[in-house]
């Protein structure tokens, strides 16, 4: 008797089983029906169209890969792809510290006009990209705002031409980037501060642990996996980065500001380098799309590497 309902109890648990993973199947379906509209084909596409000659008119030819033979010659592609990642680690690092002190500031209930503080740092990140880079063309010109506020230090001797020099430029564009995109990250950061329990702060008050000691031994090692997740975030934000670029600098001067996005729209939509090349921007998108996945993965591995060595300890 005992061996019969043991039986049922088992078709029984398997049936609800199968239920359950029906209905995820059945929730899940319209996602991936769309992420395969909107992301699967176009990057099925993408790769078909790198292996073509094509100028987005007419009939394309099938050339095989010699659209990827000609990037790795092409010195002003390698620049572009190194410039992307100069741009990941000038941004970085600096949104993350930035936002993280802006975040222990207005999260402080004792500070008055809390709000406040964070509608004005959260403001340039609603602002469209577009517009805040024509905005910065002229507080970042010759005769802008950052030059006059530099005129009036005293060993400042001359005004410094930003956005016209290679070797200002990008720094530029950095430093908008951070300012625009801080707001962002202040939130994500607040969201992970409000999760550290206020028993273990106040025990470490108790115990008569300053305002640092709290900070290194008690909330950064409670926030640290979220922050994990937001190093993520930005990384794929800064590799993305296109409108700010395109409106502050559009790759130059001298293609110093060019990061891959803009090498990409030059090539596929843009009148610049002649009759529109496609295939040559899609192998670009590939190549590049490529390096990122080795990244992902590298990530990825490193991740879980650090977990098992922690859980081990």
């Amino acid at each position: 008797m005992s061996d019969t309902y043991a039986v049922e109890n088992k078709k029984t648990k398997s049936k609800s089983r199968r239920k359950i993973i029906l209905w995820c199947w059945i929730f899940i379906t319209p996602n991936l029906l769309f992420y395969a509209a909107f992301q699967g084909w176009p990057i099925i596409m993408n790769i078909y169209n790198s292996m073509m000659d094509w100028s987005g008119l007419g009939d394309a030819t099938f050339i095989g890969l010699q659209n990827f033979k000609e990037l790795m010659s092409d010195s002003n592609f390698w620049k572009a792809y190194g410039n992307t990642f100069v741009f990941m680690a000038g941004s970085v690092p600096p949104l993350m510290i930035l936002s993280l002190i802006a975040a222990l500031i207005v999260n402080n209930p004792k500070l008055k006009f809390a709000t406040a503080y964070r509608t004005v740092i959260f403001i340039p990140v609603v602002t469209t990209a577009s517009i805040i880079g024509i905005i910065m063309i002229f507080i970042w010109g010759t005769d802008g705002a950052i030059n006059a506020a530099l005129s009036n230090i005293p060993f400042v001797e001359s005004t410094i031409n930003w956005l016209g020099r290679s070797k200002w430029a990008m720094f530029a564009v950095i430093v908008v980037f951070v300012w625009k995109n801080l707001g962002m990250n202040m939130i994500y950061w607040l969201a992970a501060l409000q999760g550290v329990p206020r028993q273990l702060l106040e025990a470490a008050e108790i115990d008569g642990a300053g305002t640092f000691k709290k900070f290194f031994y008690v909330t950064l090692p409670q926030i640290l996996p979220i922050g994990a997740v937001i190093t993520l975030v930005n990384i794929s934000s800064t590799l993305r980065a296109f409108d700010l670029i395109k409106t502050m600098t559009n790759g130059g001067p001298s293609f110093s500001t060019d990061v891959i996005s803009t090498y990409i729209y030059r090539f596929a939509f843009s009148s610049e380098m002649g009759l529109p090349r496609l295939g040559y921007a899609s192998a670009a998108a590939t190549l590049f799309a490529l390096t990122i996945a080795v990244v992902a993965i590298i990530t990825a591995l490193a991740r879980k590497s650090g977990a098992k060595q922690g859980e081990s300890k």
